[in-house]
């Protein structure tokens, strides 16, 4: 296990597949990031506590904690991005994995050339882009606080990842305009990335579900089929 060093950009992979890891390191490890590696769940949440990485790629089957529990805990008091990374193809293990926080999803076998990409592209992310626009937003009983990336439902706060808050502002930021999957990806992760825009319609998904939306009737973010979403203006 390498040594987590001082530096802008940490990553901590998380797998038990020990030529996996090692392949993944030296990948990361040549663009310059400093890494550290576990095949444990319960020693990965303690890492990220005592490092604060800026990514954690964790893989889905891993032992003592699996890694959707791992993600949660995770959530519970980092921000840092989290790929999961799963060796089951089936859309269940996906969004699990995404519904407990995580920014993205990769599913084995990947190339680790890609994987990196895919990092340094989350990286580059406008993430924090609306944190010095002093607007906030109501929409009915939910107010939006950009400056301060605060969400109020009925005067209780609202606790979203900075994903979700991300395509919450993405959203709000053009009111009333509908706002394709593909455009949401520009904007949230960034013209360079690459993958599955269904993660669009995941994140939708769990911004309405804390939101309370009723989904076959929702106040706040309309679905306009074939095309995309809108944030619907106060009335």
């Amino acid at each position: 296990m390498s040594a987590l060093q001082e530096g802008p950009m940490k990553i901590l992979v998380v797998d038990d597949e020990a030529p996996l890891v090692h392949l993944i390191e030296q990948y990361l490890l040549r663009e310059g990031f400093c890494v550290e590696a576990t095949g444990n769940g319960v020693h990965a949440v303690d890492i990220v506590r005592r490092a604060n990485p800026a990514v954690v790629i964790l893989d889905l089957g891993i032992p003592g904690m699996d890694g959707v529990e791992a993600c949660r805990r995770i959530r519970m008091f980092s921000d840092c991005y989290i790929i999961m990374l799963t060796a089951r193809a089936e859309e269940v293990d996906r969004l699990i994995g995404l519904s407990v926080g995580a920014d993205d999803y990769v599913t084995k076998p990947f190339s680790p050339r890609e994987l990196v990409l895919r990092v340094k592209a989350m990286l580059r992310r406008p993430r924090g882009a609306h944190a010095t626009n002093p607007d906030t937003y109501q929409l009915g009983d939910l107010h939006v606080d950009l400056a301060g990336r605060e969400v109020r439902l009925r005067g209780q706060p609202v606790d979203l990842t900075l994903t979700e808050f991300e395509v919450l502002a993405a959203l709000l930021s053009e009111p009333g305009v509908v706002l394709s999957r593909s455009a949401l990806i520009a904007k949230v992760w960034g013209d360079d990335w690459f993958g599955d825009h269904h993660l669009v319609d995941v994140h939708i998904g769990h911004l309405r579900r804390k939101l309370g939306e009723d989904p076959t009737n929702p106040r706040f973010i309309h679905t306009v089929r074939g095309i995309g979403y809108k944030a619907v203006p106060q009335r």
